[in-house]
């Protein structure tokens, strides 16, 4: 194919794509423009050789060159580095779209490069690297005929702005990001943003001559859940932008597609006749192993029984397993869509039972252990100032930026009985934190101004551990007496469906997950959605089930936070490890005297006392942090008595009027002339004399007397002119 290039207009937004003009050796290469936004998109796959493990063989790399903001990488090798969390997270993103579009069976090694190449501060990348994509595997010679496109919304003045900027983002009341094809929704990622809002309330003032109302300002803070009847108008308005931009994409690039390959696809070792075999004589064996929760206990018994059909009628062991599976994965949805009983005998809407145990761990400033069912995560918070805030800045940002709230999410192998070394954190455990992190953010009080940072331990998994980790964050937080505004609680939602049949499950385990067809994370307080996550694994989801689906999740998730507020009431802080911080007011100008010279006293009060010291020097105020009460009022007692010393009088002279004096002290740029007790003034070298002068010490020297002439006064600093030296 020769160059070409396409502009285009999709939701009011100007594209060019252009096709066979760089990396012309990749199996597929686009490169994309929106305005100042440049991106490359490549795709290659090995179609030499299958990879025969059971999985999709796809790897997406969302990459960011420093270059394209016109800077250079931090740090003291000057190059890009590893992956940071915004790359490693939109890699996720970009995968979790087009993974469902590749079909079953498919085993070629396939790698996606999407790269930034310019940029400015209001460019969104996500969607933008997104669509690039979408376009590079479309046009690929792969077999695949359908176009995704992401679409970012949010809410401005109770209106709905599709693609919003960077900034118009950040003001809006939430941050909801959608991709799909024409006709289905492939993901869904939300979160609630809070914002203040300054309101003027008229305040009645008594006059008895004749009654007013003063105006006075308020600052109210708004957590901005969304409810399920406003998300689902959300979404509808993203499938509307969706299916008008996958119009655009299919009349533009379908007459530019490559023809398809004929695809070899993997040998899914299926065998019908031996799979009625082996529901026929070993049906009630595989329906007991069903009933073992744990997902390794399960897996080593299906194997067992693999390995005895296996020996008994001498057949290829995959062939056999993956008919004892797919028996399983029969036996695990027939259940609830005939009878509405699950693998563990709860009903569709059931939650597991739930445990609360807070401030488990006595040195830790919070901790909550939170358990439901086979499902348990270790939450600790810990409080710090701003000097332990996570500086990060990402490539459209101009300059470093402090988060405050910090969630980290652990997922040790030993969690789901996997004997495995405990590694470096994986894409997915970086996603879960992230929404976790997202479920919460908004609740936290915005007055509240320390550094606080949540770690997640998962202990044991079987579903759903990213909301273990919403539900035991929000009570550690609470146990450290972080001020959240609501709790927050979080559960794990699943879909299966049969023609028109459907099921929605309410708190899903890892056998629903695995077997299901939806994976459906909601998080939020009574009032509403604070974040979700969404991924579906067959074509699409309806709105009407998708609705049902989040009035069933509000449900589930307002009974989990019934039992979250017992919880909280039973919390018997850790108050001798707690920190404490007091936070008052000096004059500005104070600010420098708690430094010193070259920040000598700050230190040394930090030194003696333990304590952490934040200072502004525009308000004055002063913020102190401890590890109890007592040093940080002695170190508040320390600070001002420092900047109440009695301040010297400003000494009375009179401008014009010549006084004798005698040198005190010499420098290159004058001398330090006393001219009463306690009283010098500045005699500068452009001042010895009419002529220039090389070096004071050519005319003055310490211990001269002088006769000088009082120039001017500001404050302390008087300025003096040589009138003569006496000898």
């Amino acid at each position: 194919m020769s160059y070409k290039k396409i502009d285009l207009l999709v939701n009011g937004k100007e594209q060019v794509v252009e096709l066979n003009k760089v990396a012309k050796q990749a199996n597929s290469a686009v490169l994309f423009r929106e305005g100042d936004t440049v991106i490359l998109s490549t795709l290659v796959y090995n179609k030499d050789e299958l990879i025969e493990e059971d999985f999709t063989p796809l790897v997406v790399q969302y990459i960011e060159k420093a270059y394209a903001m016109g800077k250079i990488p931090a740090g003291f090798v000057k190059r890009e580095a590893k992956p940071g969390d915004f790359e490693t997270l939109t890699s996720r993103l970009i995968d979790r779209s087009i993974r469902p579009l590749f079909p079953k069976g498919y085993a070629y090694n396939t790698v996606v490069d999407t790269i930034v190449f310019s940029a400015n501060e209001e460019s969104d990348l996500q969607t933008a690297a997104m669509n690039a994509t979408s376009l590079c595997l479309y046009l690929s010679d792969l077999p695949i005929d359908k176009v995704v496109y992401g679409v970012r919304l949010t809410k401005i003045d109770d209106k709905i702005v599709v693609n919003p900027t960077l900034s118009e983002l950040k003001s809006g009341a939430f941050d909801m990001y959608v991709s799909g094809t024409q006709d289905e929704l492939l993901m869904i990622e939300f979160k609630a943003q809070g914002q203040e809002e300054i309101q003027i309330l008229e305040v009645p003032e008594i006059d008895i001559t004749e009654p007013m109302m003063a105006e006075e300002p308020v600052t109210i803070y708004h957590t901005n859940e969304l409810s399920e009847d406003d998300f689902i108008e959300c979404l509808l308005k993203a499938q509307e932008a969706i299916k008008s931009a996958t119009t655009v994409y299919k009349e533009a690039f379908e007459p530019l597609k490559k023809e398809p390959i004929e695809l070899k696809l993997r040998d899914l070792k299926e065998d019908k006749e031996l799979e009625n075999y082996i529901r026929d004589h070993y049906f009630e064996e595989i329906q007991e192993a069903i009933s073992h929760l744990a997902k390794s206990e399960r897996a080593s018994i299906l194997h067992d029984i693999a390995k005895k059909i296996t020996n008994e009628l001498d057949k290829d062991y995959d062939f056999v397993y993956n008919a004892v599976n797919s028996i399983k994965k029969d036996l695990v949805r027939s259940s609830i869509l005939d009878k509405g009983i699950r693998a563990d005998g709860r009903g569709l809407t059931d939650i597991r039972n739930i445990t609360i145990d807070t401030n488990i761990l006595p040195s830790a400033h919070g901790s909550c252990l939170f358990t439901r069912g086979q499902t348990q995560a270790l939450a600790v918070a810990t409080l710090g100032g701003e000097m332990d805030a996570q500086m990060y800045s990402n490539l459209t940002d101009k300059a470093d930026k402090l988060d405050k709230f910090i969630l980290h999410y652990n997922f040790p192998p030993f969690s789901v009985g996997e004997a495995d070394r405990v590694g470096p954190p994986s894409r997915r455990e970086l996603g879960h934190g992230n929404l976790a992190k997202r479920a919460i953010e908004c609740l936290i009080d915005p007055e509240f101004e320390d550094t606080v940072r949540v770690v997640s331990e998962v202990l044991e998994s079987n579903g759903s551990s990213s909301m273990a980790t919403v539900c035991g964050g929000s009570l550690a937080l609470t146990a450290a007496k972080v001020p959240l505004r609501k709790l927050a609680a979080g559960v794990a939602m699943g879909l299966v469906t049969e023609d028109e049949r459907y099921a929605i499950l309410t708190d899903i385990m890892g056998l629903e997950d695995h077997d299901g067809d939806m994976d459906f994370k909601v998080t939020g307080t009574y009032d509403g959605i604070t974040a979700l996550q969404m991924d579906i694994k067959l074509g699409g989801v309806k709105i009407n089930v998708l609705k049902e689906a989040l009035e069933q999740a509000k449900e589930g998730r307002c009974y989990i936070l019934e039992l979250m507020e017992k919880a909280k009431e039973e919390i018997v802080y850790n108050d001798k490890v707690l920190p404490h911080t007091i936070n008052f007011k000096v004059l500005p100008d104070k600010i420098v005297d708690i430094i010193g010279q070259g920040g000598k006293v700050i230190k040394d009060i930090i030194s003696k006392f333990g304590v952490n010291i934040d200072l502004d020097r525009k308000t004055g105020n002063v913020k102190v942090t401890g590890g109890n009460k007592e040093v940080v009022e002695n170190a508040k007692t320390h600070i001002i008595s420092i900047v109440n010393v009695p301040g010297r009088e400003i000494p009375k002279v009179e401008v014009g009027s010549v006084v004798k004096g005698k040198v005190k002290r010499v420098a290159n740029f004058g001398a330090f002339v006393e001219i009463s007790d306690g009283v010098e003034g500045l005699l500068h070298i452009s001042k010895l004399s009419d002529k220039r002068v090389n070096r004071v010490e050519d005319i003055v020297n310490v211990g001269d007397e002088v006769e000088v002439k009082i120039l001017d006064q500001k404050g302390f600093k008087i300025g003096l002119g040589l009138v003569k030296v006496i000898k």
